[in-house]
């Protein structure tokens, strides 16, 4: 699949669940590709239907994009509840676990789905694995002893690489925190690695999202394909 294929597979996506917001929600918008096309759909609809929300947004660049249209957003500690959360993500499985934090966003986006009452998620077809682990897990760090996370990582056969920007710098997140994707391939026991990371000194956040997510918009070439999670 092509970029252009991709793409529109994408923006069918965000379009699609564009229409789940109604008059008077909270909505949390998440961050990424995906999501940027969710973004153009709603300021279209806020500016040509009249349509009225509060979004929470997980990302400064989020953000950025949707008062750009109009989009009032406030910042997560002055509401009382998200109504939903629609946010992309790296991988998705048949259980509805999810890899995100590709955009360096997870610890953000964690905190806005936790208090979500629906999360959904947008992705193109490519995102749907049978086992999540080939797209490289994100783990947020703080930067004080990130060499030492790294190489307890690489004890534990984690195959950690510090995320760099184009200039060679290390990636910084929203909170000024490093990220260290892990190069894993298959990831069995996600469960028990979410266990392992979290209580792992020095890590803020990973990017595993587990059962969490309640509907997944999958952007098809024959139409959106919407998954429900039975288990929430």
């Amino acid at each position: 699949m092509d970029k252009a294929q991709q793409d529109a597979l994408k923006k069918a996506a965000g379009i699609e669940a564009a229409k789940l917001i109604e008059n008077g929600m909270i909505a949390g918008l998440g961050t990424g590709s995906t999501v940027r096309f969710l973004v153009d759909e709603l300021g279209r609809r806020v500016q040509e239907e009249g349509l009225q929300f509060t979004g929470v947004t997980t990302s400064r660049r989020t953000q950025e994009q949707a008062e750009s249209y109009g989009i009032t957003i406030v910042d997560i500690d002055d509401v009382d509840h998200v109504d939903i959360t629609i946010d992309g993500a790296d991988e998705v499985d048949k259980d509805f676990n999810g890899i995100k934090g590709g955009g360096a966003a997870l610890l953000w986006e964690k905190i806005v789905a936790i208090n979500s009452n629906k999360i959904v998620w947008i992705v193109d077809e490519s995102k749907v694995v049978d086992t999540i682990g080939k797209f490289p897990l994100p783990v947020e760090v703080i930067p004080f002893g990130a060499g030492q996370v790294v190489r307890k990582f690489e004890e534990r056969g984690y195959k950690p690489v510090l995320r760099l920007d184009a200039e060679g710098k290390p990636v910084r997140t929203d909170e000024n925190n490093y990220v260290v994707d892990l190069h894993l391939e298959r990831i069995e026991h996600p469960q028990d690695l979410a266990d392992d990371l979290i209580n792992t000194v020095g890590v803020v956040e990973h990017g595993l999202f587990l059962n969490m997510v309640d509907t997944v918009i999958v952007g098809d070439p024959n139409g959106p394909r919407v998954l429900t999670n039975g288990n929430k």
